[in-house]
C-alpha cells in the first residue's frame, strides 16, 4: 500500500510523522511525505518527500518566526492566517501531486486540515495523526489551547461552550477558506471547521487516557497510544550528574528555546537553591546569552530521555512530546505554557497533580524558586506521575500505531 503523509512544516510534527514513514517502509509500505515547498530542504529521511508549490523557505522562515512569538489576540489572528497559507498550498496544489503518484490513503495531521479536504476529494481513505492534544470536540473538556480545568458541571459545560463560540469566530479566515474549497473540489457534505476535516475512521493521538481529562462523549475513533518514538532507549548523559544535589532540566522546545528571560529566572532560582540546571535552548540562544546564564550545563540540544531518566524536575513550555518523556521517567514538570496546546497540557498538568504551572508572562526568579522548592520537596509529585508513566509505557507507541493504521485502512470506507 502507497501511504501519503500531510503535515506541516514544524519540527516537531515533522519528527512524528518521518518516524511513522519509516516504520511503514520498514513493514513494506511505499511512503510519500507531502510538505509545503520549502521545508524539504531541513528533512532527512529514506523515503520519497514531495514540496507541495505555493510557499517557499523564506515564507516559512517567517510563519514558523511568528508562530514562536505569538501575542495576544492579534497574534492568534496571524497565526490563523499563516496556517491558511498552507493549508491553500496544499489544496490547491497536493491533489495532482497524489495522483501522479497513485496514493492509495492519507495520513493527515490535525491541525492541517487540507488532509481531510483531498481525502474526500480524491476518493481516499484518511486516518488522523495528533501529535498535539488530541482535537476531537467533547463537551466536558475545554479546547486544547486553554488553560481551563476539567470542569463537567452545568458551569463547566457553558463556560467551554462559550469558548468554542470565542474560538469559532477567531478561525474565521479558517473557515471561510475550508468552505470555498469544499465547494471547489466538489463535496457535498457540509465542511465548517477543522472539526469537519479530521478522520472519521481513526485518530492516532500521542497521549493517554490516563493523562487526558476524562471524556464524556466516548469516542471509538480516538486512539491514545502515546508517544510515536522508533527507539525508546535513553542516550548515555554526556556529563556527570552530582548525585548530592538535585538535577534539573530545563526545555522550551524548538520554537520557544529563544526566550531568554525564562532560562535566566530558572538559573537564578537554581543557584539560590543551589541545585543543577541543564538548559536546552535548541539554538534558541546566542553564545553571549549562554554564557550570561550562569546555568551548571547550557547546550543546543540534549538527549532529552537520558536527561530525563536522571532529572528531579523537568521545566518546560508544556510541548506534549516533552511532557510524556518526563511522566515515562516519573518526572515531576513545572509548566510554563506560552501557545497552542501548551495551556491544555499544563491544565492536565495540575489535574493529575503531576506538577505545578507559572505564568511565563509573570514568572520571576522568586516564584520559580518557590515552586521549584515544592515540587523537591513533596514525594508525592513523583508518585503520582510514575502512575502517569505507566500509561505511557503501556500504551503501545509506534507499533501499535502502525497497527492500527494497517488494520483501519483495510476496512476503512473510501473517504476516510
Amino acid at each position: 500500500m502507497h501511504f501519503a503523509l500531510i503535515c506541516p512544516p514544524f519540527k516537531s510534527h515533522l519528527a512524528v510523522f518521518a518516524t511513522l514513514g519509516r516504520e511503514l517502509a520498514h513493514r513494506g509500505h511505499r511512503v510519500s511525505l507531502l510538505v509545503n515547498e520549502g521545508t524539504e530542504q531541513d528533512l532527512d529521511v529514506d523515503f520519497h518527500v514531495q514540496a507541495v508549490e505555493g510557499t517557499n523557505k523564506p515564507l516559512l522562515d517567517k510563519i514558523i518566526a511568528r508562530a514562536s512569538n505569538p501575542s495576544g489576540p492579534f497574534g492568534i489572528l496571524r497565526t490563523v492566517h499563516d496556517g491558511t497559507v498552507l493549508t491553500d498550498a496544499f489544496c490547491r496544489h497536493a491533489p495532482k501531486h497524489l495522483k501522479e503518484l497513485g496514493a492509495d490513503a492519507i495520513l493527515g495531521d490535525q491541525m492541517e486540515p487540507a488532509a481531510g479536504l483531498i481525502a474526500r476529494h480524491l476518493d481516499l481513505p484518511m486516518l488522523s495523526i495528533a501529535c498535539a492534544l488530541p482535537v476531537e470536540q467533547d463537551e466536558g473538556i475545554p479546547l486544547p489551547f486553554l488553560s481551563w480545568p476539567y470542569d463537567p458541571s452545568g458551569k463547566g459545560l457553558r463556560r467551554n461552550r462559550g469558548g468554542e463560540r470565542v474560538a469559532r469566530l477567531l478561525l474565521t479566515e479558517q473557515r471561510r477558506l475550508l468552505r470555498r474549497w469544499a465547494r471547489k473540489m466538489g463535496l457535498h457534505i457540509p465542511i465548517e471547521d477543522l472539526q469537519a476535516c479530521i478522520s472519521e475512521t481513526a485518530t492516532i493521538a500521542q497521549t493517554t487516557s490516563a493523562f487526558d481529562f476524562p471524556r464524556l462523549n466516548s469516542s471509538h475513533r480516538l486512539y491514545p497510544v502515546g508517544p510515536l518514538r522508533s527507539d525508546n532507549r535513553a542516550e548515555d548523559l554526556p556529563f556527570a550528574v552530582d548525585t548530592d544535589k538535585p538535577f534539573i532540566f530545563m526545555s522550551l522546545g524548538t520554537l520557544q528555546g529563544h526566550r531568554y528571560r525564562l532560562f535566566r529566572a530558572a538559573a537564578l532560582a537554581c543557584r539560590q537553591l543551589d541545585v543543577q540546571l541543564l538548559v536546552a535552548h535548541c539554538g534558541g540562544l546566542s553564545k553571549q546569552q549562554e554564557s550570561a546564564l550562569s546555568a551548571t550545563w547550557v547546550m543546543g540540544f540534549a538527549p532529552q530521555r537520558a536527561v530525563l531518566e536522571r532529572a528531579d524536575l523537568c521545566i518546560t513550555h508544556g510541548g506534549l512530546n516533552t511532557v510524556m518523556d518526563a511522566l515515562e521517567f516519573a518526572t515531576p514538570l513545572l509548566v510554563l505554557p506560552i501557545a497552542f496546546d501548551q495551556p491544555g497540557v499544563s491544565a492536565r498538568v495540575v489535574h493529575h497533580d503531576v506538577g505545578l504551572r507559572l505564568s511565563p508572562n509573570y514568572v520571576t526568579a522568586a516564584k520559580m524558586k518557590k515552586a521549584i522548592r515544592t515540587l523537591l520537596a513533596d514525594q508525592g509529585y513523583v508518585d503520582r506521575a510514575r502512575e502517569v508513566g505507566r500509561s505511557i509505557a503501556a500504551a503501545g507507541g509506534l507499533q501499535k500505531a502502525v497497527n492500527i493504521i494497517e488494520a483501519a485502512v483495510g476496512q476503512a470506507p473510501n473517504g476516510g
